[in-house]
């Protein structure tokens, strides 16, 4: 990955805790407990494709992947779709606007 700016880093933090807060497929985060790095390694791939300009339904087909083929649980297609929407206006309120 390149380097990033300071804007750009803010919001890879906020991919993280969107995916720590919003998405939480094993439900770890029980809101009681300070950050936890569960789900830290699929961060990276996530921030690329939303970076690259991917839309909210391959984004969420991503998140989707991850619960089935990596945590083995049964997908839920129409959260994971919230899911990357909030990331989109996540990234139109810290980078694009």
């Amino acid at each position: 990955m390149n380097k990033l700016n300071s804007k750009q880093t803010r919001f890879y933090k906020e991919v993280a805790k969107i995916l720590w807060e919003q998405w939480d497929p094993i439900k770890v985060n029980d809101g009681t407990d300070d950050w936890n790095d569960e789900y830290d390694s699929y961060v990276p791939h996530t921030f690329a494709l939303v970076m690259n300009n991917n839309d909210s339904i391959k984004i969420a087909n991503h998140l989707t992947s991850i619960v089935t083929q990596n945590i083995s649980m049964a997908a839920k297609p129409e959260h994971d779709l919230k899911v990357a929407k909030l990331i989109l206006a996540t990234k139109a309120i810290m980078l694009d606007g």
